[in-house]
């Protein structure tokens, strides 16, 4: 189910019921300053920790792709209601930031769009435990889709228009 909530933000569900407290605590990611640090990447400001033991599913879907700004590494945002990925980050903006990350059962994922490099969507590929999709692309600076993951597994999702530019991303959804 995808809701618009304003001009310029959509929550879609898994089929649990989002809470206005839910909402409330949605916040922007930080933003990329050129080189590919990107986003706050939680909705206290927190940033993830980085640890090595990424997924064999994700990180093979990231290194084969080329994902841009992957370096095999997976950050943990595992206890966070909610984790903001930068969409349009990197030196030409073809790419998510963080490009692995690991979170809790219940967390949401905001993605959101820094106004670089084009048009973007986010969209779920074969092989993701859940299908989620944010649309036709745009390219407005600010634009947000949200998605809650309720259950374990592998998400893995690109960009439609830049995946052969590796625009890729890999989420590890834990209990």
């Amino acid at each position: 189910m995808t809701r618009r909530l304003s001009r310029r933000r959509y929550v879609v569900g898994t089929g649990a019921a989002l809470t206005t407290g839910a909402l409330a605590g949605c916040s922007g990611g930080g933003g990329d300053d050129g080189d590919g640090s990107g986003g706050d990447g939680g909705s206290d400001g927190s940033a993830g920790e980085p640890a090595d033991d990424v997924p064999s599913g994700i990180d093979d879907y990231l290194t084969e792709g080329e994902a841009r700004l992957y370096e095999g590494t997976i950050m943990d945002y595992t206890g966070q209601d909610e984790v903001v990925v930068d969409v349009g980050a990197g030196d030409v903006g073809f790419a998510f930031d963080p490009a692995a990350i690991r979170i809790s059962a219940g967390t949401t994922v905001v993605w959101e769009w820094t106004g670089e490099g084009g048009a973007h969507n986010v969209a779920s590929v074969e092989g993701s435990d859940a299908e989620f999709n944010s649309g036709d692309a745009v390219a407005e600076e600010g634009e947000t889709f949200e998605q809650s993951f309720d259950a374990a597994g592998i998400q893995l999702y690109h960009c439609t228009p830049h995946q052969a530019n590796g625009m890729l991303g890999g989420i590890e959804v834990v209990e």
